[in-house]
């Protein structure tokens, strides 16, 4: 029979993080969206790429400042060493797209569709999200703090290293997702689906008291 391991032998990894640092970066007030382009080393300060179409499209090195991105079709765009602050969009599509070493500061989008995404070394830090869609995403060091995300779906997803601190969730999916070191302490949600896939997942003592009648509920135990 296996050990049970006493909380002082527990290791969990934390996502590996370092900052994104931008430099001598170029000012395009008005940039070209253009469709598979390559941009580079730019700062985009309250643009509109709104219903543009970006499929494909290279940012590296790139700032953006309040830049609004509603209905733009981003899919498999690649994102790389790149800070987006006040991010814009009711409607986000970035299906297939690649993120890596990228910072969001306080975004503010609706329904964000990006599944099947790439996520390397990407941070969150504040801001509101209404519905993002990860499903059959794979994400390696991500680190998710202080966000209001009304529902939150990884179902299908690879996550390794992936940590929500003092975020508010109402819904996650974890249907099919395949986690490792997920670390969910200190955040408060209110549903998690997806009970038969929670190994990996890092849970305090208070969320496992409000976790125990939903895995009781999906065991089929009763609790009179």
């Amino acid at each position: 029979m296996d050990k049970v391991r006493g909380k002082g032998a527990v290791k969990v990894a934390p996502p590996r993080l370092s900052p994104v640092e931008l430099e001598d970066l170029e000012d395009l007030p008005d940039p070209a969206f253009q469709r598979s382009e390559r941009h580079e080393g730019i700062r985009f300060s309250r643009a509109a790429g709104d219903g543009l179409d970006l499929g494909g499209a290279v940012f590296a090195e790139c700032r953006f400042d309040g830049v609004s991105f509603h209905e733009a079709q981003l899919r498999g765009a690649s994102f790389r060493d790149c800070v987006l602050a006040e991010l814009y969009a009711p409607v986000f599509r970035g299906a297939r797209s690649t993120w890596r070493e990228v910072e969001f500061r306080n975004p503010r989008l609706g329904s964000a569709e990006l599944y099947e995404s790439g996520w390397q070394s990407v941070r969150i830090d504040g801001g509101k999200v209404d519905f993002i869609n990860l499903r059959g995403s794979k994400l390696t060091d991500v680190l998710i703090s202080g966000c209001i995300i009304n529902e939150l779906d990884l179902g299908a997803a690879g996550a390794t290293r992936v940590k929500l601190e003092d975020c508010t969730i109402g819904s996650l999916d974890l249907t099919g997702a395949k986690l490792k070191d997920f670390d969910l302490r200190g955040t408060a949600f209110r549903k998690i689906s997806g009970l038969g896939s929670l190994s990996g997942l890092v849970i305090d003592e208070y969320q496992l008291g409000l976790l125990a009648p939903l895995i009781a509920a999906h065991l089929g135990v009763t609790v009179l």
